[in-house]
């Protein structure tokens, strides 16, 4: 019990420390726009219980760093997490799907699917179908679930009467098919790491019948100082080591439980430095008047109002040289990002791509220095994955692999059936990784 007072408190000092720069960083991600209106309760939903035959299951903890590129580990001295990898698997790098945004990435972790299949195609994006425009930013628009297709693995759990709980994770607030995580949070900010570690002990010191087995935990913070100052920056190492500590404190505040829980810790994409002096703006060969373009740096859809433009619009920007043009049949296979692959009609009818290290710009705010959204197999921009605990084999480092393969494993950690051709991962690829 001393040890775990000590590692919170010390967490708690790094935690205040960390604060002091939080203040000054870009808050990149979801829901910012709504930060001061935030609800910082607790959310439960009734009457839910585990099944008997979900009460001897094993706990699946599945974190995420948000921006964690794969080697910022080694690079930034995250101690516990080089010990706890050494414990269990680390891979090499987890490829992102792309684009390698956070909103796209997020989701097709918990759901095995490919962004061009869930329908979360980009942070910002049109339903051509209905016009609709999805902005991260918009809360209300987040938490709706005709947006996420697929089933994410508290959905899964859900319908199969295993309790679940999010403490965040992109698309926990919405009603997928109608169901939401037993226990969730509205995203927000405010909540102190220590309480959240509270929260998940509170989780699982419940009876049996109302405890989740399958637990969603998310860290912004690596996120926020790499985009804000780059990665190469002194304040991505202290968040780094503060996601690192928050992680061994985690555990430690949880050991005593004796539960046989599994963590999985990942991320949903790296993070590179860009010339954010001189950011390129909308090309002029693009007349606004016949397109559609909603915000992007990394990437630019273009939705056509008018389809007999299409083709002098493509025409006039191959001859851009600062930039790439893609007809949607035109991408590269492993982008799984052809028209084929848009299962919900929701990408651009023209791509546009800068040439590293230039962005878009289209807002009359700077850019940031770091950014991701690029190619997804480009180093920097490659993701971090590392799981320990007793469903997995000890001291084992494995090559990299597509971020659609988590979802079958978990399902397969904790006893879910899934129908495996509704899904782009496959549990052969990180099945090895399992104790037999």
């Amino acid at each position: 019990m001393k040890k775990i007072i000590l590692c919170i408190f010390s967490l708690l000092s790094i935690f205040w420390a960390f604060g002091q720069d939080t203040t000054k960083a870009n808050t990149h991600n979801y829901a910012i726009a709504e930060k001061n209106k935030l609800d910082t309760t607790q959310q439960i939903i009734s009457g839910r219980l585990n099944s008997p035959a979900q009460l001897n299951k094993p706990y699946v903890i599945l974190i995420s760093a948000d921006g964690f590129r794969s080697d910022f580990t080694e690079l930034y001295d995250a101690k516990n997490l080089q010990s706890l990898s050494k414990n269990g698997i680390r891979a090499k790098f987890m490829t992102p799907s792309y684009p390698s945004v956070t909103f796209p990435n997020h989701y097709s972790i918990v759901t095995g699917l490919y962004p061009s299949h869930h329908g979360l195609v980009d942070n910002s994006y049109i339903d051509v179908p209905s016009g609709a425009f999805y902005n991260m930013g918009n809360k209300k628009m987040v938490a709706e679930g005709k947006w996420y297709g697929g089933t994410p693995l508290w959905v899964l759990a859900e319908q199969q009467k295993m309790i679940s709980a999010s403490f965040y994770w992109v698309a926990s607030e919405a009603a997928i098919k109608g169901i939401r995580p037993t226990y969730y949070f509205n995203y927000n900010e405010k909540i102190s790491i220590a309480s959240r570690i509270n929260t998940v002990k509170n989780w699982l010191s419940l009876p049996e019948d109302q405890r989740p087995h399958l637990i969603t935990f998310y860290f912004p913070d690596v996120d926020h100082f790499a985009h804000e100052y780059g990665p190469e920056d002194p304040r991505v190492k202290k968040s780094v080591q503060f996601v690192d500590s928050s992680i061994n404190a985690l555990q430690a505040a949880l050991a005593p439980l004796q539960l046989p829980i599994n963590y999985l810790f990942v991320s949903d994409h790296g993070m590179t430095t860009v010339d954010n002096e001189n950011a390129l703006g909308l090309p002029k060969a693009v007349d606004t008047n016949y397109f559609k373009v909603p915000w992007g740096d990394a990437q630019l859809h273009l939705y056509a109002k008018d389809a007999t433009k299409i083709e002098a619009t493509y025409a006039a920007l191959k001859k851009d040289t600062s930039v790439t043009v893609y007809k949607l049949d035109e991408t590269p296979a492993y982008w799984h990002y052809k028209k084929s692959d848009d299962w919900n009609n929701r990408l651009g009818d023209l791509l546009l791509i800068p040439h590293l290290p230039k962005v878009f710009n289209l807002s009359p705010y700077k850019p940031t220095k770091g950014k991701h959204g690029f190619d997804n197999h480009l180093v920097h921009m490659r993701a971090s994955f590392m799981a320990w605990g007793p469903a997995f084999k000890k001291g084992i480092t494995i090559e990299g692999f597509e971020n659609v393969n988590i979802y079958p494993l978990v399902a397969h950690i904790l006893g879910l059936k899934y129908d495996e051709k509704s899904i782009d991962g496959r549990l052969k690829i990180l099945s090895p990784i399992l104790k037999k």
